[in-house]
């Protein structure tokens, strides 16, 4: 491998974290004027229209798929796509672009936690450090910065629907390990985009997405074509292609930059404060997503 190509990835994947982070403000400015279902399946519209070009121009054709392979795909278009998106959507409709974007940062976290308990991987005294220091921060911002507060307020709606989040990609990338057994990365995501989509459309319809989608901003557009284009499709191309160049420990690192590209973008353009609980948050956060996918030596 070239450096040159390897320099390509490296700024790939950094790209990836800025596109994923920026999801977060598109997701918050799309709040108050489109309707969570709506804005999902017009995300997936739009990024499956582009997956379906490049799976066509990589493969020739559409590949088919086995009969055995349509369940685990129509668990990723639900819980990667439909639950995922809707619980999104609704929690940047509640709290903020940042503090939505650390909480999803424990992502890799549970995924380690669950695929401890289902699947029997080992976590050693490193990675259960990790899990406490993440879970730490989490609480830290949830609780802006006030742990004791969550004993007699309870957590609020939006962070639980950010929660939601969680839930849903660890079911996402749990159910997708045995999926990208028999599929390629792509055909996964370009078929489960698909599948999300569908089961999206009578949801956004009920919403009367119909009538209202002529009254859509220039900047609700732009976002939308932002969540399916750079959001979607490119963030998910881009990691698959650093995870086959350097290996998915090494390009699973670059995720700890989501949440703080988030939190620096929506200081600067959604004028969110920087506050001390949100920065030792990410902070804690970071430290254990790195700690819990980090080499044994």
């Amino acid at each position: 491998m070239s450096s040159q190509s390897t320099l390509t990835i490296y700024l790939k994947l950094l790209l990836m974290a800025l596109f994923w982070g920026g999801t977060f403000i598109s997701g918050r400015l799309l709040a108050g004027e489109v309707q969570a279902f709506s804005a999902a399946f017009l995300r997936f519209a739009i990024a499956s229209i582009v997956l379906l070009l490049i799976t066509l121009r990589s493969h020739k054709k559409l590949p088919s798929i086995q009969r055995e392979q349509w369940f685990p795909l129509l668990l990723l278009g639900l819980s990667g796509v439909f639950t995922y998106n809707f619980f999104f959507f609704r929690g940047l409709q509640l709290i903020e672009a940042g503090r939505a974007a650390v909480i999803i940062a424990n992502n890799p976290i549970f995924i380690a936690l669950f695929a401890a308990i289902l699947f029997g991987e080992k976590l050693n005294l490193i990675k259960i450090i990790g899990i406490i220091l993440s879970v730490c921060g989490a609480i830290v911002v949830i609780t802006k910065g006030h742990p004791i507060t969550i004993l007699h307020s309870g957590i609020g709606k939006g962070e639980l629907y950010i929660f939601g989040c969680v839930i849903s990609w660890v079911t996402y990338s749990l159910v997708g390990r045995s999926a990208m057994r028999s599929l390629s990365p792509l055909i996964a995501v370009t078929y489960s985009a698909l599948i999300g989509a569908f089961l999206l459309l009578p949801a956004a319809f009920m919403e009367g997405m119909f009538g209202q989608i002529k009254n859509y901003s220039l900047t609700a557009w732009l976002s939308l074509f932002y969540l399916g284009l750079c959001g979607t499709v490119l963030g998910f191309v881009w990691y698959y292609q650093g995870i086959q160049r350097i290996g998915s420990t090494r390009a699973g690192q670059f995720i700890n930059f989501v949440p703080i590209c988030a939190i620096l973008l929506s200081a600067w353009l959604l004028d969110e404060p920087l506050t001390a609980s949100l920065l030792s948050g990410v902070f804690l956060v970071s430290s254990g997503v790195y700690l819990t996918n980090r080499h044994s030596k």
